[in-house]
Formats: structure tokens, C-alpha cells, sequence
């Protein structure tokens, strides 16, 4: 089991190093694209031809400094996520501080499990909805939150509940939470400079002989971030999650000591049919179990942020049964 979660960590962190290539990828092109459009050569030879030294450290310039740009904008969104990403994913989801008298029970399971595992207890926070479900964020085990909806407090009993949160206390001490804090935060951002890209293109008025080059680059940064946002980061997220969500039933049975608990509450879950109201496609990867769809097919299957929860139920039954995962 431990090497399994050292492995994924490993494995996680490259996924992050190559999300931050493929941002420096972006600069790269644009600059490029940038350098072409421009058609300055920073020289010229005899009879005007474009001095072949010249052009080549042109488009290098270009090129660097779109990337230098492009680095700059995804260390700026690391260092949000880090910083107050969990604030944002808390108040956007419509998270309030859980009452302690109200969810007294909420929070002696919390608290026992952290004791349980040797971390400190993280803030407890309840979402108004009636979709059953849960999610942990935060940056370390220090600065970490757990948030459980009203729809899923109605309808587990306490072993369930106790089941659904050692899932997610086990993401928060594999800092799981961490890393799928990251890279949602540079999907984010992503999609929010594609669209302010977007809207500028299509207000611009660019005069003047360069406004066609200025026009495609425009449409080239824009058209690159979308890729980003819809295409490439999602992959990217997608290959974090899967596995992460095993990892973390596997090693929540193992502070619960009780598999029966999250068998049990996965079943409910997976009968659910009532959407999660206040989530997206960047935020889902959170949830214990995805809130926008119910893996019905293969097509979907392909774009879930998790693993199907008869995969997951199967995998813990046979923990159940003594046998190994």
C-alpha cells in the first residue's frame, strides 16, 4: 500500500512538471507565431533579403519570451492555488462552516479519524444540497478542509458517513489535495485567459498595416489556451484522479478498519440521481464521486474524472474477503 501511494505521488508530480511544460509549450508557439506575423528580420542582407543570423535570433527572442511570459502566468497560478486556491473552491461551491452543535456528528468522526491518523484536525464545512456528497481541499495537511453536503448527511448513517470521510482524509495526508488543487487551479486559468483572449478579438480594431498580424496572434493564443483548458489539462487531471480515488478507498478502509462502511455508502451514491448544483468539470475531481455524471457508458467513461464505482465497490469487497488489491 505505502509503495503504491509513494509511486502515485511520484507519478503525480510528473503529471504537474508536464502540465507546466505544455503552458511554456503555448508561450513558445505564440511567440513564434508572433515573430512570423511580425516579419521583422532585425536586418537585412544585400538586396533586402532577411539576414539568415538576424531572423533566427529574432524568432529565438520571440520564442523565449513567449515562454518566459507563459512560465510566469503558471507559477503565478500555482502560487494562487496555493495561497487561497481552497478559499475560492470553498466559496464557489457554496460552503459554510459546519455549525459544531448542528453536526456534532460531523464532527466527532472527523476529528476521531484525524486523531486516528496522526493529523491534525482539518476545518469541517457543510454545503446546502441535496446531491450526497463530499470533497477535501486544502494545501497540506495543516491547511486543509473536509465538506460534506446536506444531502449527504440525510441520507448515510454514521458508519457510511465515517466510510465517505476517511475517504476523504485519506486524500488529504497522501496530499492528494494538494496536486488536483494545482492543476484545476492552471485549468482555471487556463479557460479564463482563453476567454479574455476571445472577447478582446473580437472587440479589437486593430488599423494599420500590422492589424492582420496582430489579429493572428490573437486568435493563435487564444485558440492554444482553449486547448489547454478543454483538451489537454483535463487529461492531465483525469490521469491524477482515477487512481487516486482507489488509492484513497483502499487506504480510508485502512484507518476505518471497517470496508463495509464505504461499500455501503458507495452503493447509495451510485443510486443517486440528484446533481450536484454548484460544480464543474474542473471542480468534479474533488468529489468522492463525480456530481456531473454516473458513468453510463463508454463514451463517458473515457472523460470520467473517476473510476467507475462498481470498479471501486469490487476492489474493496475483495479487501473485505482478505484478499489482496
Amino acid at each position: 500500500m505505502y509503495e503504491q501511494i509513494a509511486r502515485n505521488k511520484r507519478r503525480a508530480a510528473i503529471y504537474v512538471f508536464l502540465f507546466f511544460v505544455v503552458w511554456l509549450g503555448i508561450g513558445a508557439l505564440v511567440g513564434w507565431i508572433a515573430a512570423g506575423a511580425s516579419g521583422s528580420s532585425g536586418g537585412t542582407s544585400y538586396g533586402g533579403t532577411p539576414a539568415p543570423t538576424q531572423t533566427t535570433t529574432h524568432y529565438a527572442g520571440a520564442v523565449i519570451a513567449g515562454m518566459v511570459i507563459a512560465g510566469l502566468l503558471a507559477l503565478a497560478g500555482i502560487a494562487f492555488s496555493l495561497r487561497g486556491g481552497s478559499r475560492l473552491v470553498l466559496a464557489v461551491s457554496g460552503a459554510r462552516p459546519a455549525d459544531p452543535h448542528q453536526y456534532q456528528q460531523l464532527h466527532d468522526i472527523v476529528e476521531a479519524l484525524a486523531i486516528g491518523d496522526g493529523l491534525p484536525k482539518p476545518a469541517v464545512y457543510v454545503i446546502d444540497d441535496p446531491s450526497p456528497n463530499a470533497f477535501a481541499t486544502g494545501t497540506s495537511p495543516n491547511r486543509a478542509a473536509i465538506t460534506a453536503t446536506t444531502g449527504l448527511l440525510e441520507v448515510m448513517n454514521r458508519e457510511e458517513l465515517e466510510g465517505v470521510l476517511s475517504h476523504e482524509m485519506s486524500h488529504i495526508k497522501n496530499y492528494d489535495v494538494r496536486l488536483v488543487l494545482i492543476v484545476t487551479t492552471l485549468i482555471g486559468l487556463a479557460g479564463l485567459l482563453a476567454s479574455v483572449v476571445w472577447r478582446s478579438a473580437f472587440y479589437m480594431r486593430p488599423r494599420g498595416r500590422d492589424a492582420g498580424q496582430v489579429m493572428l496572434v490573437v486568435f493563435a493564443a487564444g485558440l492554444l489556451l482553449g486547448l489547454v483548458a478543454v483538451i489537454f489539462g483535463p487529461l492531465i487531471q483525469l490521469a491524477l484522479s482515477r487512481r487516486r480515488e482507489e488509492l484513497a478507498d483502499v487506504s480510508g478502509v485502512e484507518l476505518s478498519r471497517n470496508p463495509a462502511g464505504l461499500i455501503s455508502a458507495l452503493r447509495k451514491l451510485e443510486q443517486s440521481d440528484k446533481p450536484f448544483a454548484k460544480f464543474n468539470h474542473a471542480t468534479a475531481a474533488m468529489c468522492i464521486d463525480d456530481p456531473l455524471q454516473h458513468h453510463e457508458g463508454w463514451l463517458h467513461r473515457l472523460f470520467d474524472t473517476h473510476p467507475p464505482i462498481a470498479e471501486r465497490i469490487a476492489i474493496l469487497e475483495r479487501i473485505a474477503q482478505g484478499q489482496s488489491v
